[in-house]
């Protein structure tokens, strides 16, 4: 099978500026002037996640789509969560799974309630019969530039967001998973080095780092392992919905490579730890952050 010949990874993909429209929230895929890559061309699986079921919140569009089509290809069944509003770009990830030989369950709700939170778990094992593979990935954030004009109602919406959709997930989901299961939970440079400006998402994700390795230690019982990936700056909808204008014109031009990440960079890694392959890995925090140091 061909692969992809090795190139300077600064220039592997766009680079700033971008010119891209504003939207809003929550941003969608196809109002991005600049598309992203998720891997619809390049990704190429080897079955290692043979007659598994996953389920992925913020599986539309962004990171959660490379993940859907990575999991797809390799031979994972995938059920996506997200907004109505994302209902589109939803079916467009359905579109690239069905297209991989896989089944795609879209469910379509708000995560921040936990009733929902429930059901998608349940429908998931009743459409595809297990629950092997559980992707806490969606999230939200908007920046603001003084103290004051985080509200509290924005505070909570971020943290019932961000992390207690994640709790109510997998506490629904860890009863039902087999020894070899996986969680793997979208974490951030910013749990580590947080910019001010986005006070509210940078303290979720720094819970989501103490939330990943408390619950490994919980879930290592059944034989489950917890992990969580630590991305830098990824280009996705959610930079243009929600960051300034100026702020997304040179997003990632201050990072070693020059550059954001493309989310089908992420999205081996993540196969990584749903794999048979990571079985030694649990309560880890991978860091993909294009050479900005984690302490």
């Amino acid at each position: 099978m061909p692969t992809k010949t090795p190139t300077d990874p600064r220039k592997e993909h766009s680079t700033p500026p971008f010119e891209e429209p504003p939207q809003g929230v929550p941003g969608r895929e196809t109002e991005m002037r600049n598309k992203a890559d998720h891997g619809e061309e390049s990704y190429r699986g080897f079955d290692r996640l043979h007659e598994m079921a996953a389920l992925i919140t913020g599986g539309d569009s962004g990171i959660g789509r490379a993940i859907a089509i990575a999991y797809a290809r390799e031979g994972s069944d995938v059920a996506i969560s997200y907004l109505p509003q994302e209902e589109e770009d939803a079916a467009e990830t359905a579109r690239w799974v069905k297209d991989a030989g896989r089944k795609c369950l879209r469910l379509s709700g708000d995560i921040r309630d936990e009733a929902h939170c429930r059901d998608i778990v349940e429908r998931t094992r009743t459409e595809f019969g297990r629950l092997d593979i559980l992707v806490n990935n969606a999230a939200f954030q908007m920046t603001h530039e003084k103290l004051e004009e985080f509200s509290s109602d924005e505070w909570d919406l971020t943290f019932r967001t961000n992390i207690y959709a994640m709790f109510y997930l997998s506490k629904a989901a860890l009863p039902h998973m087999k020894p070899g299961g996986t969680i793997i939970n979208t974490a951030s440079v910013q749990a580590y080095s947080p910019n001010g400006n986005l006070l509210a998402y940078a303290t979720t994700k720094g819970a989501i780092v103490t939330f990943t390795k408390a619950l490994a230690e919980l879930a290592v019982e059944q034989g489950v392992r917890v992990n969580a990936v630590a991305p830098g700056p990824v280009w996705t909808p959610l930079i243009p919905s929600t960051m300034p204008d100026e702020k997304v014109k040179h997003f990632g031009e201050k990072d070693l490579m020059k550059r954001p990440a493309q989310p089908a960079e992420l999205a081996p890694a993540y196969v990584y730890l749903a794999s048979h392959d990571s079985s030694y890995v649990t309560g880890s925090v991978m860091d993909l952050t294009g050479g900005r140091q984690l302490p």
